[in-house]
């Protein structure tokens, strides 16, 4: 599942085609929580990201988010990325010790029911992964991150 959840944060941050849907049929539920978590909120995009999943995405304070709903309008995930400074020592030192010689592509906070993870795309040469790592430094996931992956 947080597979799969990875794969469509990476996915959703590429997808600008969906998000120029209507967001008319967007469940209520789903837009409430939005305007409450992120109250700040500005230029709020809906789109369909699947068949099962409604997804929102948004600037706070000049910074790129998105949120995932099910179909039903519960939420699913946050995400949002950030920049180097914003990554924690134990964060980084797991990096450079677990992945040396790799290049950060990419680096967000993934925020669910179950808590936040620092997730990753990570590069050397043609090899790329994707990575999950929790605030004291534990990797959570690891894998090769697939290219142009559709449903």
């Amino acid at each position: 599942m947080k597979k799969l959840i990875l794969m469509i944060a990476v996915a959703s941050l590429f997808s600008v085609g969906a998000c120029g849907q209507s967001s008319k049929n967007v469940p209520a539920n789903a837009k409430t929580f939005v305007s409450q978590k992120f109250p700040n909120a500005t230029n709020i995009k809906w789109g369909k990201e699947s068949s099962k999943e409604w997804e929102a995405e948004f600037k706070v304070n000049g910074k790129k988010f998105s949120a995932t709903f099910d179909n039903n309008g519960a939420w699913m995930e946050s995400e949002y990325e950030i920049t180097a400074n914003e990554i924690p020592n134990a964060v980084n030192a797991t990096i450079q010790k677990s992945f040396a010689g790799y290049k950060i592509t990419l680096s967000e906070i993934s925020e669910t029911k179950d808590g936040k993870v620092y997730e990753f795309g990570l590069a050397k040469g043609k090899e790329k992964l994707e990575v999950a790592i929790d605030a004291s430094g534990k990797v959570i996931t690891k894998e090769n991150a697939k290219e142009d992956e559709e449903d």
